[in-house]
């Protein structure tokens, strides 16, 4: 076997403490907040002198990651918060959830929009999509049964 495990999925944003919010409300926990900086941190991304506040934020099973950054330094050159869900590339996380309904309201007051509907899969799953901060997708899932 050649992977030990998925670390992380990395997420931009503009707000830190708005994302931060956001997942906490969601169930997760903020693991640690940093700057990552210098010469030896654009090495790594390709990107030259860098200064990126990121926190590392963690499902309560404490398997799942999820690594929130907000560059400072080089600025931020493309924004694809916007896309549909059938766009290229790297697009939405998807959370397990206990009570989906109870879930979807607390995020709707918080200013989260569902995308489509809440729907059920057969006698699976209840499903949705919802746009969090920023516009972020987000995908929610409720096992049935």
């Amino acid at each position: 076997m050649t992977i030990k495990r998925m670390d992380n999925v990395g997420i931009v944003v503009e707000s830190l403490d708005d994302a931060i919010s956001f997942f906490i409300e969601l169930g997760m926990k903020l693991e640690g907040r940093t700057m990552v900086e210098g010469e030896w941190a654009g090495r790594v991304t390709g990107l030259g002198n860098q200064q990126v506040e990121i926190a590392m934020m963690v499902t309560p099973d404490g398997h799942s990651r999820l690594e929130l950054s907000r560059f400072i330094a080089p600025p931020v050159i493309a924004d694809h918060r916007n896309a549909p869900v059938n766009a290229l590339g790297y697009l939405r996380v998807m959370f397990a959830v206990e009570d989906i309904d109870d879930v979807l309201a607390r995020l709707l007051k918080r200013g989260a929009q569902l995308v489509g509907e809440l729907m059920r899969y057969e006698d699976s799953y209840k499903l949705c999509y919802i746009r969090g901060p920023e516009g972020l997708l987000i995908g929610l899932a409720e096992e049935l049964g």
